[in-house]
């Protein structure tokens, strides 16, 4: 079984910092594309940012100069380092990789299961 754990949500004040994590469990040979969502409540889901296995990365306009998403492949992990959090921040946040999983190369995409980050005015 292969799985995405995440961790590092909360409730911190606005301007504050907040740091999520994810990380690839199972029996996985390596990770392509990763990226993390969020949905706050009678919202889309929206993709918030994403990194190649290049490490190349993409941002929403709505988060740029304020998170950053960097991956360690040594431990199968995303981040999202979040700063200056505003309000509006608040949300379920997800995260999402392709996950090789055969030596042929063959993958699967799969889900975090989420984690609420609460920004308090």
């Amino acid at each position: 079984q292969v799985q995405l754990v995440e961790s590092g949500g909360g409730l911190v004040q606005a301007g504050g910092s907040l740091r999520l994590s994810c990380a690839a469990t199972g029996r996985v040979f390596s990770i392509n594309a990763m990226g993390w969502y969020r949905q706050a409540p009678e919202k889309q889901r929206e993709l918030v940012a994403a990194i190649t296995s290049a490490g190349s990365t993409n941002y929403a306009d709505s988060v740029k100069g304020r998170f950053t998403i960097s991956r360690d492949n040594a431990k199968n992990t995303v981040y999202l380092q979040m700063n200056s959090l505003k309000p509006e921040d608040t949300a379920v946040y997800y995260c999402n990789a392709r996950l090789v999983v055969t030596v042929e190369g063959g993958y699967v995409a799969v889900w975090g299961q989420g984690t609420l980050v609460t920004i308090s005015s």
